[in-house]
C-alpha cells in the first residue's frame, strides 16, 4: 500500500515533485544560457502514488474494540458468519457498526457470483454449506441494492456494565 507521510505525500512523491521542480527550473534557466536542456529520468512511481495527491483516505478507519489484531479480525469473522447464517443478531453496537464492512463485502461478493469471489468469501467465512447458501439467495434478494444490505439498531444498554447495545440485521 502507499505509505502516506506526516505531511500527506509519500517519499516518492515527494521525489517526483523535487524532479518536477528542478525541471521547471532548469527550463527557464536555460532559457538564458542558451544551452540545451539536461535529460532527466525520474524514479518510476506507481499509479497510485502519482494519483495520491488527490486521494482521499474514505473508510479507512477501523474501529479497534479493544482487541489485538488477530483477535478482532476472528471476533468479525465469527460475528460475520452468525450474521449471515440467522439474519439478526444482537451485539455491543460499536462491534454492530464495525461488522456492517465485512457484511456488506460478503453479500457484494455473493452478488458477483464469480468462483474467484466464491473462494474470497470461503476464507473469509469458512462455512462451506453458508457461502453456497449466501451466493444462491444474495444476488436475487439484494438485485435492486447497492450496498447497505443491513442496519443497525440501538436497543437497551446492557445490564451488567451499562454497555450499549444494538441489533444488526439484514436488510
Amino acid at each position: 500500500g502507499l505509505s502516506m507521510m506526516r505531511h500527506g505525500l509519500s517519499r516518492d512523491m515527494r521525489a517526483a515533485l523535487f524532479l518536477a521542480a528542478c525541471m521547471a527550473l532548469l527550463c527557464t534557466a536555460s532559457a538564458f544560457m542558451g544551452g540545451s536542456l539536461p535529460t532527466f529520468t525520474p524514479r518510476t512511481t506507481s499509479a497510485t502514488a502519482v494519483s495520491g495527491l488527490s486521494m482521499m483516505r474514505h473508510k479507512n478507519r477501523l474501529a479497534k474494540l479493544g482487541l489485538p489484531a488477530d483477535q478482532r479480525k476472528a471476533l468479525l469473522r465469527s460475528l460475520t458468519t452468525e450474521l449471515i447464517r440467522h439474519g439478526r443478531i444482537t451485539t455491543t453496537h460499536k462491534r454492530a457498526k464495525a461488522m456492517r464492512d465485512p457484511v456488506d463485502h460478503m453479500i457484494t461478493l455473493a452478488k458477483d457470483g464469480s468462483l474467484h469471489a466464491r473462494r474470497q468469501a470461503m476464507a473469509y467465512i469458512h462455512d462451506k454449506e453458508l457461502v453456497h447458501a449466501l451466493f444462491e439467495q444474495a444476488p436475487e434478494r439484494y438485485a435492486d441494492r447497492e450496498g447497505g444490505y443491513c442496519r443497525v439498531v440501538r436497543t437497551m444498554p446492557r445490564k451488567g456494565d451499562n454497555s450499549p447495545m444494538g441489533i444488526i440485521e439484514l436488510v
